[in-house]
C-alpha cells in the first residue's frame, strides 16, 4: 500500500432543488469526474470515498460523497 504524505479531503453534495422538487436528484457525477481528473493531472490520488446520507430539511435525504485525495 503507498504512503502518502498529504492529504486532501472533498465533500461533494447533491442538489437541493432536484431534492425538494423531486424526491432525489442524485450526485453531480460530471462534476465529481471533472474535479477528480483535475486533481489527478495535480499528482493526487484517490485514497477513501465514502457516500453518507443526512436528513434534508424535514422530510427529505441528501446525498453526498466525502472523496479522500492522497500524495
Amino acid at each position: 500500500m503507498p504512503t502518502f504524505s498529504e492529504y486532501k479531503v472533498m465533500h461533494i453534495v447533491e442538489g437541493g432543488c432536484g431534492t425538494i422538487l423531486l424526491g432525489s436528484s442524485g450526485l453531480p457525477l460530471k462534476q465529481i469526474e471533472s474535479t477528480l481528473n483535475a486533481e489527478a493531472a495535480h499528482g493526487w490520488q484517490l485514497v477513501f470515498q465514502v457516500i453518507e446520507k443526512k436528513r434534508f430539511f424535514l422530510f427529505w435525504e441528501r446525498e453526498a460523497a466525502i472523496i479522500t485525495l492522497g500524495r
